[in-house]
């Protein structure tokens, strides 16, 4: 018997029921070989971790543009806090680990440069739109290495509805979108805390009262409230009491940090980065790698404003201003 046989048993004797189950997966738009090692829901994970589109989140912001300190979030860091929160609820509950994990890894592939500010430009500037979700299937379907990774159908649906109206169709990512926001609620306050747009006075009394005073408690009080009303269930719920404090606290994050704050002084400049980009490379496709442009540069009808959109959203944000510098601030005449 092969190990991914092995470990595909495991899965049956020690999941619960609601688990989604790689051997039962609806598989990938590409036929391929199983690997003799690693079960679907594994090597879809590896995939994602060894892709370039993952490499490049270390240096995408979370929510301070280009911190100066070593500890601040980045898009990465963000990955990784996501995907440790939902392996330990998918753990908890008996559900699939591997599937979670791999969902967690790629659910945001596909942001911006600048975080949101640079999703709400494209969005505004692209004439189908952007959302950051729907270019993470992208970028796993069609653009890393040029051709996508052929993960599964479980792995997919995971990353494009982790967020927004429609959910998850299995257990795993709706574990995903959970730990989405309570990483981002906590790791956002830290961050504020630590760069002086918050004092630890200020936060919700009641809904500190209710999940904690420290991030540690925090995070602990909403992954234990998860599991415990979960458990034996097929569907991923708070508590009435934890979820409103998770809202409330989550809606004073964008009143007083996500909008407005010292943090997003910065935003009017990056938008402009991105809009200038955006429109030089609409007018010069020429100028973007050919490996951006590979599988259409023969086709007549290019969606060139497809590409431009492809090529930015992929650069990290030093990338982004390197560009606008080489492009649009003049360098100095040398003799």
């Amino acid at each position: 018997m092969k190990i991914r046989e092995i470990t595909e048993n495991m899965e049956k004797n020690n999941l619960s029921k609601y688990a989604s189950l790689s051997v039962n997966s609806k598989g990938r738009q590409t036929w391929e070989e199983k690997c003799d090692i690693r079960t679907d829901y594994q090597r879809d994970r590896d995939r994602i971790l060894h892709s370039k589109a993952f490499r490049r989140l270390k240096h995408k912001t979370q929510v301070f543009i280009s911190p100066e300190g070593d500890h601040y979030r980045t898009r990465l860091t963000h990955t990784l806090e996501v995907s440790q929160i939902a392996r330990t609820i998918a753990r908890g509950l008996r559900l699939n680990e591997d599937l979670t994990e791999a969902i967690a890894l790629g659910h945001d592939l596909g942001h911006t440069p600048f975080g949101h500010a640079g999703e709400k430009v494209l969005n505004e500037i692209h004439p189908v739109g952007f959302k950051h979700n729907e270019q993470s299937l992208r970028v796993v379907d069609i653009l890393e290495g040029g051709k996508g990774l052929n993960l599964t159908y479980e792995v997919r649906d995971g990353i494009l509805r982790h967020t927004g109206d429609i959910g998850p169709e299995t257990l795993e990512g709706n574990i995903v979108s959970f730990s989405d926001r309570i990483a981002y609620i906590n790791h956002d306050i830290d961050d504020a805390l630590r760069g002086g747009i918050l004092e630890m006075s200020s936060l919700p009394e009641k809904c500190i009262a209710i999940l904690g005073d420290t991030h540690k408690k925090r995070i602990n009080t909403m992954i234990t409230d998860i599991i415990t009303q979960s458990m034996d269930k097929n569907e991923i719920m708070m508590s009435s009491m934890v979820r409103q404090a998770t809202d409330e606290l989550r809606e004073f994050m964008f009143e007083n940090v996500y909008i407005g704050s010292e943090a997003k002084a910065e935003e009017k400049k990056t938008r402009n980065i991105i809009s200038c980009l955006y429109e030089y490379y609409v007018q010069n496709p020429e100028e973007m790698p050919i490996e951006n442009i590979r599988e259409n540069r023969d086709a007549d009808n290019i969606d060139i404003e497809r590409l431009a959109c492809d090529y930015i959203a992929g650069m990290s944000d030093r990338f982004a201003i390197n560009k606008f510098t080489e492009l649009f601030i003049p360098s100095p005449w040398r003799v």
